[in-house]
């Protein structure tokens, strides 16, 4: 994910990008509205803006305003430490798709980017490997021909491990991505999502697999040469 911060602070702006860039973002930094403005007119591959409202130049609202009148969807998160209701609210109606007060705490920070990139992204109706898929608009999972009863958060787990294909995910990247706003999963339950998960595709020539120390990846099983 490729993420604009928009921050004057250069303390604060540097930290944002060590914890976003830790956490696996690739992150570009620019120091006033009018520099963003620019550079939102021409990157294409930006993918979430953070931006931070009282900016030299011109400030977070006109680059929200601008960015918008473009017809521009990239979404932005506002960061501000004014905790006022009226600029909230101006923020959210001129275009903004979130935002933080300051201080805030660097883990919802990018739990909040996560979900705005995911709601951002075009889903295809199914996903399948081998002989599992997920029809994610009729919310129904099969394995062959035989529907498999999924609750919301085994759902939810192996749609994530299906999204990411042969890549590796840790636990905390899964909870992480299901449950943005904090609500309370741990480690520990994220084991038997995935145990649970294993008998029901047990028949779809698909495994989760356990790589020790860094998480789990969806892996097809090989073709039998049966002749």
């Amino acid at each position: 994910m490729h993420v604009l911060v928009v921050e004057d602070d250069a303390v604060l702006a540097d930290g944002l990008s060590r914890v976003l860039s830790g956490h696996g973002m690739a992150v570009e930094v620019v120091g006033n509205g009018t520099q963003a403005d620019a550079l939102l007119q021409r990157a294409e591959h930006t993918e979430v803006v953070v931006l931070d409202i009282g900016l030299p130049g011109i400030d977070g609202f006109e680059v929200v305003r601008r960015l918008r009148a473009r017809g521009s969807q990239v979404p932005v998160l506002l960061l501000t430490a004014r905790d006022a209701i009226e600029d909230r609210v101006r923020g959210l109606e001129l275009g903004a798709d979130d935002y933080l007060v300051k201080p805030f705490a660097t883990a919802e920070l990018v739990a909040r980017l996560r979900a705005l990139a995911r709601r951002n992204t075009p889903k295809p109706a199914v996903l399948a490997l081998g002989d599992l898929a997920l029809d994610l608009s009729a919310k129904r999972a099969r394995v062959r021909d035989k529907t498999i009863e999924l609750s919301v958060r085994e759902w939810a787990v192996l749609e994530y491990l299906l999204q990411h294909g042969a890549r590796v995910v840790s636990k905390q990247q899964i909870i992480d991505a299901i449950l943005p706003w904090g609500d309370d999963l741990t480690l520990n339950a994220v084991e038997v999502y995935i145990s649970r998960l294993r008998l029901k595709i047990a028949d779809a020539g698909v495994s989760i697999r356990t790589i020790r120390g860094f998480g789990y990846m969806l892996e097809q099983a090989p073709a039998s040469n049966a002749e």
